[in-house]
């Protein structure tokens, strides 16, 4: 099985201002640690996510994966607003392993932020890379993520951690209509991640989930689906097997064809790993 998506850091307070400390993810997250909570489980592979805006990150990020196998791919930042987003993209394009981009979204305060020019002139050079773009937004982004997609037919897009619904307060409009209209872009694909720090860290049931999953997997289907554990930052909430059995356990009346899609084959498809 193939993880789709999860970080890993050395922990450093100035670079990681957003995690609490005293929590669970107040420590390294490395490849030796993902592999202790995922091997037994039969993840034998990941896409490591990158968890904060820096070049080095992204180098530091590539260079794990030179040394752990499991690292499959790996999704970085570049400045997508720079003029020089394409000599940032072609240097590390040039890196087998070297994926996707991803920028985080959801801590811009302009809503609009996906379809300003500039970032959408950093968009556009990712076709020449063959490169991913990984969507880290709110729900209120998404009419920006929609607008974003559909300027780029050719472009692929996944979504992350479904676009995190208020499942906490148990939100669903107009979150739901919107998901239905960023699917019918048949470009964007959706990661079947990020639920469980979404709801009340410590009192979650599965039960909750099944009306944000029953929308993603009615709009994107199991073809454009995949799982992802968001480890570590899924300890907040629950332990790797705790989400790897949320998802599993809803999809329990799919067929076994469809579970080896959205637990690998789709990852693998999306992400081109060859």
């Amino acid at each position: 099985m193939i993880d789709s998506h999860q970080h890993f850091w050395r922990y450093d307070e100035a670079q990681y201002p957003w995690i609490p400390k005293g929590s669970a993810l107040h420590r390294d997250g490395l490849p030796q640690d993902w592999q202790a909570a995922a091997g037994p489980i039969g993840f034998e592979s990941s896409i490591a996510v990158q968890a904060r805006q820096s070049l080095e990150e992204s180098r530091w990020l590539l260079e794990l994966a030179d040394v752990h196998e499991s690292i499959i791919g790996v999704v970085g930042w570049v400045d997508l607003r720079s003029e020089r987003v394409a000599e940032q993209l072609a240097k590390f394009a040039q890196h087998p392993k070297f994926v996707g981009v991803r920028h985080v979204v959801q801590d811009e305060p302009d809503e609009q932020f996906l379809v300003r020019p500039e970032f959408v002139r950093g968009i556009a050079a990712l076709q020449e890379f063959n490169l991913a773009y990984d969507l880290l937004i709110f729900p209120k982004q998404l009419p920006a993520a929609i607008e974003l997609v559909r300027k780029f037919p050719e472009q692929r897009f996944v979504l992350d951690h479904i676009a995190k619904p208020l499942v906490k307060s148990g939100i669903i409009s107009p979150w739901r209509e919107q998901i239905r209209e960023l699917a019918q872009s048949p470009n964007v694909w959706c990661k079947v991640s990020g639920l469980i720090t979404e709801a009340d860290q410590h009192a979650w049931k599965p039960e909750e989930f099944w009306p944000y999953l029953d929308i993603v997997f009615e709009s994107f289907g199991v073809a454009r689906l995949m799982f992802g554990s968001d480890w570590p930052v899924c300890l907040l909430a629950g332990s790797f097997e705790k989400v790897h059995g949320l998802v599993r356990g809803y999809m329990g009346s799919k067929c076994g064809d469809e579970q080896d899609k959205v637990f690998a084959e789709n990852a693998m498809r999306f992400y081109v790993i060859r």
